[in-house]
């Protein structure tokens, strides 16, 4: 007969199992202390924090080994997909990254001096600026991104083709809420200002 958990530090009551997945553990937990307590989130919220964690050091770890940083990747990645000729304007790269246009212009600095991008005038509007991504940073985003996406797709494994659309669309559906209910649009790494 398998024993009951005892209790930890004088308290009488019997320690939770260790699930491995401590979510409902944490909600009914809640509930014994504080019935009435909203508890719902914590079964969405709590997973969802807990794999960007994961997703996010396990990304930066495999750019880590490519020797390129979040930022660049995404600088890079942004001029790549816009097609031939992988040129942007400032604005347009800090719309498309969802950051504000001080993190580009940074961003863009740092490419620049590591030879992954240019710089030019733009035509037509004062002070616009065109950024070009380079034969090296092409080089980069092309030995890099297979890496990067192919890493999440085997992470993601656990899941169907099936599944994965449905959480694409309802991770869309939050997240459109979430932003609209808090007035902020903007992404920024997790636990960042």
């Amino acid at each position: 007969m398998a024993s009951e958990p005892q209790a930890q530090d004088g308290d009488d009551r019997p320690a939770p199992p260790d699930s491995g997945y401590p979510v409902e553990e944490i909600a009914a937990a809640w509930q014994r202390e504080r019935p009435g307590t909203p508890v719902s989130s914590i079964g969405i919220v709590t997973p969802i924090w807990r794999l960007a964690k994961l997703l996010g050091d396990d990304r930066r770890r495999v750019l880590n080994r490519a020797g390129v940083d979040i930022a660049t990747l995404d600088l890079l990645s942004v001029l790549r997909r816009s097609g031939p000729p992988y040129t942007l304007s400032t604005r347009e790269l800090s719309r498309r990254s969802m950051v504000t246009a001080g993190a580009i212009s940074q961003r863009v600095a740092r490419a620049e001096r590591e030879g992954l991008v240019t710089r030019r005038p733009g035509e037509g509007r004062p002070r616009s600026v065109l950024v070009e991504l380079t034969p090296t940073g092409h080089d980069v985003v092309e030995s890099t991104v297979d890496q990067v996406l192919g890493r999440e797709a085997e992470l993601l494994q656990a899941l169907s083709p099936e599944q994965q659309e449905q959480l694409t669309g309802l991770l869309r559906i939050l997240l459109l809420d979430v932003q609209h209910r808090l007035g902020d649009d903007r992404i920024t790494q997790v636990g960042e200002e």
